[in-house]
């Protein structure tokens, strides 16, 4: 069996045997089999570094399978016909569960392999402990807690006896709960001492059983007595590996056709009859890989921990379609191995990072050896493809400079996501728990239907967080507080202002359906494809009203019950990572469109794309209108007045601007806001959401002709908004573009929220800027017609404020240009 591209005039174990005066001793295809490294453990020093277990150094998945496979195959020889028929295969966590698996194919046997990840719900059958492991406990979740209750033999897998330790406390283990007559120990290499042999036989005639064992290679360890020592110091010595620094390369998510209801892996059993379901399976699998690989060279598939069955057999049919010589395959580990770059030792490169799973004993490092290349020889990867279960798909795959995804994109050119379904057993909802908060709903928080919107958010409603305006504005342009760590006091509009709403409404309810019914129909086209369905997160407060119109939208043109969730966005802070996380244990991320009433300067847009770098989640903003012409998904690029952006809580649920304070907000919350039940006198909330639903049969046909006509067009964004507000801000002496808010419903903010300087209106603008002129002239704020201005008008911040800034009043003091 051919396992290196490398020549054998060096040895990957020639470092460590040289240092620390180990010797190998044994079969002559030993060192073909392994090579030796450095644990970073007091336990152990040295690893035996197998070259065909697919786990830390990558190789071609046909040798790794077929490793497996040919021990399973001795193992039914061994067996006969009969007794084969009857067998069982455990294999061990987390490195040999794809040996253990491909064994089980070999032999034709149903499969289980142990796990360190608990299931709630799932009651362990049997457990046991392995001494020289960073981590001991492994649990036994069969599906089915009868799986190994036979009396047929029992084979067990690992990939390496150094003491058979770990095999002797499971066979004790097992026996004592179903107690058989025959066990079959598997191994790729068997270096235990006479001593430790003749403690296994002893153990089985204790047990009154049949032990036998298999190895593809035996041979033995001598090792100096200050081995530990001695390894001790040369860690300490070893120069540290720095992180990855490049360009980042894209990632690009690809759902894999995987046949519903197969198990992942083996973690809850594997049987025959599935082993076939997935053979059928993998050319369907690997196609959608193939057409994105097609014209890569040496590609990576990376499984994940325990998950290394099916990434292993995606990218053996992956080889098939490609090449196999331009597919290798590996795995991340939890084993902390020392790297050093150097032809004679095993683990040539590190990458360290994160785990990302929530693992039940706590958070802590994982490894991914062999990936990134060595300074001087190394096969370097223009792709990876990451293959993880649903429970892995969490932000701290993808968020940080430490993440995982993040560290990949900086040692190739493509990283490629595979996302595979993590099955329950049977009456289990899943195999994870869900970590985040329950979302809230109306009417106990906001005066929407609870069908209309689930929020992500913390109700803070019992809290004091407004603050005057004056004093807030100073805070946030001093640099003594943000923006999101206090509220304004909500404004409670007059009844001249109650009516410019309502005129406001009556004449562009139309207007507005139509851009909601635009927006959908380009969801429905481009993003909801073959999928089942979309899911809406609104940026809440005043993306919600958008959001839950696309939900009806959705209801009233295609009988589809949509998700839709508001989720918290605060600029210079990001989007919330827990509601994130919310979305992604839930939904297939791939669909979550954000959704927000209006693009102003684009500040939002640019922070929620910042934010999203390098996750599974499409950052592209889909908004009614976008005057700031910095999305493609948009009803309209015209700068007119939604009516929603009139008030602020009254037409947004009852809800408040969103709030993120540490001292309110913990580390597993979501950003806050209030509930201004008091409003309800004044709340028209509902009001506009049927106002503009009723009118969706009247625009239907003329929204789908609307999103059919940029099909054709560049829809590419071209800033010009944010270009604008650039030469507003020098031609005003503005010095931060913070203080230039664009459009009508940005300049309708200013005079709610903010301490307005004046108001730059586009000349001839007429009936969308009267509640903005009824306001300004509330405020004392001047109100300067101008020309060329790509938007209805912009509202200006005062650029130098102070409490001297307002009159005795609290109306703004004019200041001259």
């Amino acid at each position: 069996m051919a396992v290196q591209d490398v020549s054998r005039s060096t040895w990957s174990g020639d470092w460590v045997t040289e240092r620390l005066g180990l010797r190998l001793t044994g079969s002559p295809e030993l060192p073909e089999l392994i090579g030796l490294a450095l644990r970073e453990n007091r336990k152990r020093a040295h690893l035996l570094v197998s070259q065909v277990l697919g786990k830390h150094v990558p190789q071609r998945p046909a040798v790794v399978h077929g490793a497996g496979v040919e021990l399973g195959r001795r193992v039914r020889e061994l067996l006969g016909p009969e007794a084969a028929a009857r067998a069982v295969v455990l294999g061990y966590a987390e490195t040999a569960t794809a040996l253990g698996h491909s064994v089980a194919d070999g032999l034709g046997a149903p499969y289980l392999h142990s796990t360190r990840r608990p299931v709630p719900g799932v009651a362990p059958v049997g457990g046991f402990e392995e001494e020289h492991s960073h981590a001991t406990s492994h649990l036994l979740l069969p599906a089915d807690p009868d799986f190994l209750a036979g009396d047929g033999p029992l084979v067990l897998v690992d990939d390496e006896f150094s003491t058979g330790t770990t095999v002797l406390n499971t066979i004790r283990a097992l026996h004592t709960r179903h107690p058989r007559p025959h066990y079959v120990v598997v191994a790729l290499v068997d270096l235990r001492t006479p001593a430790d042999q003749a403690r296994l036989i002893e153990a089985a005639a204790e047990l009154g059983a049949r032990v036998d064992l298999l190895a593809t290679a035996t041979g033995g360890v001598e090792l100096p007595a200050d081995v530990l020592d001695r390894a001790a110091e040369l860690i300490a010595a070893a120069p540290a590996q720095t992180p990855p620094d490049g360009p980042s390369a894209p990632v690009e998510r690809i759902v894999l056709p995987w046949p519903a209801g197969l198990p992942e892996g083996g973690r809850h059993g594997f049987s025959t009859a599935e082993a076939g379901r997935l053979e059928a399976a993998l050319p369907q699998l690997a196609a959608p890989l193939a057409t994105v690989l097609a014209d890569r060279r040496n590609v990576l598939v990376l499984g994940f921990e325990e998950l290394m069955y099916a990434p292993l057999r995606i990218a053996g049919a992956l080889g098939g379609l490609i090449g196999e010589d331009r597919v290798r395959f590996s795995t991340t580990t939890r084993s902390p191995v020392l790297a050093v770059d150097h032809p004679g030792y095993a683990i040539r490169t590190r990458l360290a990072f994160p785990a990302h799973d929530d693992p039940a004993d706590g958070p802590g490092e994982r490894y991914a050896y062999n990936v990134a290349p060595g300074q001087d020889a190394g096969r370097r990867f223009d792709a990876v493809v990451l293959v993880v279960d649903q429970p892995a798909d969490t932000p701290a795959l993808h968020e940080g400079e430490r993440a995982l995804l993040r560290q990949l994109r900086r040692v190739t050119d493509l990283v490629v996501l595979a996302v595979l379904p993590s099955l329950a057993p049977p009456s289990l909802p899943s195999v994870r728990p869900m970590t985040t908060p329950a979302p809230l709903h109306g009417p106990a928080f906001s005066s929407y239907p609870a069908e209309d919107v689930s929020w992500l958010l913390t109700d803070l409603s019992d809290v004091a967080l407004e603050a005057p305006t004056e004093e807030r504005e100073e805070a946030v342009q001093s640099g003594g507080a943000h923006y999101a760590e206090s509220l304004p006091v909500e404004y409670q509009p007059s009844p001249e202002y109650q009516e410019l709403f309502q005129q406001a409404l009556t004449t562009s309810v139309d207007r507005i359906a139509l851009a909601v019914g635009t927006v959908a129909e380009m969801l429905r086209r481009e993003r909801l494809g073959a999928a089942d369905e979309l899911v809406f997160a609104s940026l809440a407060r005043a993306g919600t009203p958008v959001g839950i119109l696309l939900r009806r939208w959705f209801a009233f043109a295609y009988g589809l019950d949509t998700p839709h969730y508001a989720v918290s966005i605060i600029r210079g802070r990001g989007i919330d990572p827990v509601a994130l996380r919310h979305l992604a244990e839930r939904h297939d991320s791939r669909q979550v469109v954000f959704v927000d009433g209006w693009t102003g300067k684009g500040a939002i847009t640019r922070e929620l794309a910042a934010a999203l770098e390098g996750m599974p989640f499409d950052p592209e903003l889909a908004v009614l209108s976008d005057p700031g012409r910095c999305v493609r998904t948009y009803g309209t690029r015209d700068d007119f007045l939604i009516p929603s952006a009139c008030l602020n809580s009254t037409v947004s649920g009852l809800i408040s601007r969103t709030v993120l304070r540490s001292d309110l907000i913990g580390p597993d919350d979501y950003h806050g806001a209030k509930y201004y039940r008091e409003l309800a006198g004044a709340d028209v909330s509902r009001n506009f959401v049927e106002a503009v639903a009723g009118r969706f049969a009247a625009v239907r046909a003329e929204a789908v002709e609307a999103a059919d006509e940029p099909s054709g067009t560049d829809r590419t964004p071209d800033w010009a908004g944010w270009a604008a507000m650039e030469r507003i801000s020098t031609e005003y002496g503005i010095d931060s573009v913070n203080l230039v808010k664009p459009g009508v419903g940005e300049t309708t903010r200013v005079l709610l929220r903010r301490v307005p300087w004046r108001i730059l209106a586009k000349r001839g603008t007429g009936a969308d800027l009267d509640h903005v002129r009824l306001l300004a002239a509330q405020r004392g704020v001047f109100v300067e017609e101008v020309d060329n201005l790509p938007y209805s008008c912009v509202g200006l911040i005062h650029p130098r404020f102070s409490r001297g800034a307002t009159g005795a009043d609290g109306t703004a003091v004019k200041v001259e240009h």
